[in-house]
């Protein structure tokens, strides 16, 4: 194990179901692997579900989105798939402690469909992104700029397409979060 992260706590922010589960595996075994420590959050305690074109493993919660505040982490990673995002944008809660971490300039990772929640936090005007590809529109409608490319880094937001694209996302991530 690396030390990059170390006594750094980094919060996924998931939906209780509709998680792409490599998405959510991939990264939190690079901020473990990296020394940080994964923290998840959710719009409800208990367990979330994730997928993998069909149902897959649940997933213990640590945290509610209403019951944490970001401060008391270090970084923030949006996991993808269809569902999840799109269910996050609809809880105020969630949009609201993506907003504010986005606005704290801590570092934040979203892969997939999960710039779909920061376009619904209003914090994408001016910036630069990545992300599955029939999100573009909305991403340019919520005054971002999209490119097609693998990842994408702009001040704190780290962005990225799709799953096979996570060895590059994770890379980056972990860099990012290291403040390297």
């Amino acid at each position: 194990m690396s030390a990059e992260l170390a006594g750094r706590t980094v919060a996924f922010v998931v939906a209780t179901e509709g998680i792409e589960q490599v998405e959510l595996t991939e990264p939190w075994q690079a901020v473990e692997q990296a020394g940080g420590t994964p923290r998840l959050v959710s719009t409800r305690s208990d367990q979330v579900q994730a997928y993998d074109l069909d149902k897959a493993d649940t997933f213990d919660v640590d945290a509610t989105v209403g019951d944490v505040g970001p401060d008391e982490f270090d970084a923030l990673v949006l996991p993808g798939g269809v569902a999840n995002p799109d269910a996050l944008r609809a809880d105020k809660a969630a949009v609201d402690f993506v907003r504010s971490f986005v606005e704290s300039g801590k570092p934040v990772a979203a892969i997939c469909h999960a710039p779909w929640t920061l376009a619904e936090a209003g914090v994408l005007a001016g910036r630069t992104l990545t992300s599955w590809p029939s999100l573009q529109t909305d991403l340019r409608n919520a005054g971002a700029t999209w490119v097609d490319e693998e990842v994408v880094t702009d001040g704190n937001l780290t962005t990225s397409r799709n799953p096979d694209d996570l060895p590059a996302f994770c890379g980056r991530l972990v860099r990012e979060f290291s403040g390297a």
